[in-house]
């Protein structure tokens, strides 16, 4: 079976902070690391891959040539092969056009490789964004079933069982092949890299994919041009300071009270 993971590379968000003139982030400085829910889809891909080592698990990242050491940490932890998507013409790209670009170049590397993916992972989201997007949207370009929020995975009767987190706790949910499922992070962490595989990723060849290898990629459809939404301002929300607090007396008494000042300030209305 093969597996195909998709990774990004973002900032440690845990070490960026807010210009207060600019309100944008500051990025000097500040290392870059595997997007953590990738990190932990990887973990997923790589288990499956401990109870079945026929299982091939290829990584592919979108980003500019430095993206590379993003690729390198995963081959250091557990994947076989890896691919880079980097092309300017990529820049700018929202979601969207993103997951048509990965989309495409899952086909590519499908073609390259002789081989059909079975199993597509992604994380939940990236850090530097927290859309949840894209995943679900290379499902839908690829056609396939999947499965979101899962937090471990199990391969039985040919099917892949997913324990899943929902708003009212954890379910398990079975899907077929080919599918793709985006994971949240789980109950442990990822493994770390052993010194004969980091050694190993040092020196392994990345792919690499630009546009021209697509031949058939619609141009219109990439890039910030092909972007239907974009960012045109980031700021920092006011904190506001202040307010009533109730916390006197019985519970259905602070109840009352609110609802009175409520009233009283003509935010709600009293019904007759």
């Amino acid at each position: 079976m093969n597996i195909l993971v998709c990774v990004k590379q973002v900032p440690n968000t845990q070490a960026i902070s807010i210009d207060p003139v600019t309100n944008t982030l500051i990025r000097e400085g500040v290392e870059s690391i595997v997007n953590p829910y990738d990190g932990y889809a990887l973990e997923a891909a790589a288990r499956l891959q401990d109870k079945d080592e026929s299982i091939r698990i290829v990584v592919l990242s979108m980003g500019p040539p430095q993206a590379e050491a993003a690729l390198r940490e995963c081959l250091s932890l557990s994947a076989d092969a890896a691919y880079l998507a980097s092309d300017r013409f990529f820049g700018g790209s929202d979601t969207l056009a993103t997951s048509y670009i990965l989309s495409e170049c899952i086909k590519k590397i499908e073609a390259l490789e002789n081989i059909k993916f079975d199993m597509i992972f992604c994380g939940k989201q990236a850090i530097d964004g927290d859309t949840a997007q894209v995943g679900p949207e290379i499902a839908e370009a690829l056609g396939l079933a999947q499965i979101t929020y899962g937090l471990t995975c199990e391969l039985k009767d040919n099917e892949l069982h997913v324990l899943k987190e929902t708003e009212d706790g954890k379910e398990i949910a079975a899907i077929g092949f080919p599918c793709l499922v985006t994971f949240t992070k789980p109950d442990f962490e990822p493994r770390f890299a052993t010194a004969k595989r980091r050694f190993a990723a040092k020196k392994a060849e990345i792919g690499r994919i630009s546009a021209d290898d697509i031949p058939d990629i619609d141009r219109g459809k990439i890039g910030l041009k092909g972007s239907p939404t974009q960012v045109r301002r980031t700021f920092v929300p006011e904190v506001k300071k202040g307010g009533t607090i109730f916390r006197d007396g019985p519970q259905d008494e602070s109840v009352r009270s609110l609802a009175q000042m409520l009233v009283d300030n003509n935010i709600v209305a009293t019904v007759e």
